[in-house]
């Protein structure tokens, strides 16, 4: 593929448990001439295709410029508990992704993929899943923004930088009850970091 036919990639949330797998996959795509990740802090991400861009999320707008990649890959997340409150987790949870997805509307990217969560429901009686339903309804009705789609992962396996205990104690008994998870009940089963950021670039347009 030529040059000037390889895509480019934007990535929000690198410097999480998928956004680091799926930035070292997109390092090896051949599809992909140049990687942009917009990062609080410089995390070590940059390489010859690869750069960093130091960022305030809270002036997301002002980096507008770079949405005009191909591909926009939204990795960000947080838990009730590391963001303090319900209006701070949906904060990052919602507004954060959804202005992404505004921007990539606004600069006509060919596609955007982001992380959801299984359960997702905006009827939801649970404020994570229900705030994740919102989002996917809110997205999917927005206007102007090309071939949206979202990944559904359960409990994610890999090594983070931060100690969750709840989800340290899920891996630990992972290999007991996965098997016992079938038909309908499959979606639940824990996945790799790995995998998702697999699902993650299959979704997106190459053309």
């Amino acid at each position: 593929m030529q040059e000037a036919n390889l895509c480019t990639a934007l990535v929000l949330g690198a410097t999480g448990l998928v956004g680091r797998a799926l930035v070292a996959k997109l390092k090896d795509d051949q599809r992909y001439r140049q990687i942009t990740c917009l990062v609080r802090s410089s995390a070590g991400l940059k390489g010859n295709n690869c750069q960093e861009v130091i960022t305030d999320f809270s002036r997301m707008q002002e980096y507008d410029s770079y949405f005009q990649a191909s591909h926009i890959y939204v990795c960000l997340g947080t838990t009730i508990k590391q963001a303090g409150s319900k209006a701070a987790f949906r904060a990052v949870d919602f507004e954060l992704v959804y202005q992404a997805a505004q921007l990539a509307a606004r600069q006509q990217a060919m596609s955007f993929v982001w992380i959801s969560s299984v359960g997702a429901d905006a009827r939801s009686r649970s404020f994570y899943l229900r705030t994740k339903g919102e989002l996917e309804e809110a997205i999917f009705a927005m206007q102007g923004l090309k071939r949206p789609a979202q990944v559904r992962p359960s409990l994610l396996l890999g090594e983070r930088r931060e100690f969750r205990f709840s989800e340290r104690l899920g891996t630990m008994f992972a290999p007991l009850y996965s098997p016992l998870l079938r038909g309908r009940l499959a979606k639940y089963r824990p996945i790799a970091a790995e995998k998702v950021a697999e699902q993650m670039i299959g979704l997106q347009y190459f053309g």
